[in-house]
C-alpha cells in the first residue's frame, strides 16, 4: 500500500471570478467561508455542495484565497477533489459556478450526479 501526498495548493483552484462571488455572498450572509463537500446522491454517485459556514467544521482541511475568504472541505475528499478548478462565468444573461474535476467520471444523464476514477492519484 502506497500513501499519496500531495500539496494543499494542488487540490482545489479558484478562479479570480469565483473567489470575487464567494466574497460578496459572504459579506452579505456574514460567514467566514466556503465549505465544499461531496455528498452521496443521484444516480451516479455524489454531488457537490457548497455552504456559507461560520467556522470549518472538525476535519476540514482549509485555505485562504488571496481575497481572504476561506474555502473548506472535508480531509477524507482531498484525494477525490485534487485538481478540481471553480470558476463563476457568465452565460447569456445567467452566472454560475462552474466546477471542473478531473477525477469526476461517470455523469449521469441529467448532470446531477457523478463518480471518481481515482486511478490516476
Amino acid at each position: 500500500m502506497t500513501v499519496a501526498t500531495f500539496n494543499l495548493t494542488d487540490t482545489i483552484t479558484v478562479s479570480e471570478t469565483a473567489a470575487k462571488h464567494f466574497a460578496q455572498q459572504l459579506e452579505r450572509t456574514g460567514k467566514a467561508g466556503v465549505r465544499i463537500s461531496l455528498k452521496e446522491s443521484g444516480c451516479s454517485g455524489y454531488m457537490y455542495t457548497l455552504d456559507e459556514v461560520a467556522a470549518p467544521g472538525d476535519g476540514d482541511i482549509t485555505m485562504k484565497l488571496d481575497n481572504g475568504v476561506v474555502i473548506c472541505f472535508d480531509a477524507a475528499h482531498a484525494v477525490a477533489l485534487r485538481g478540481t478548478e471553480i470558476d463563476y462565468t457568465q452565460e447569456g444573461l445567467n452566472y454560475r459556478l462552474i466546477i471542473e474535476n478531473p477525477n469526476a467520471v461517470d455523469a449521469c444523464g441529467c448532470g446531477e450526479s457523478f463518480n471518481f476514477d481515482l486511478s490516476q492519484n
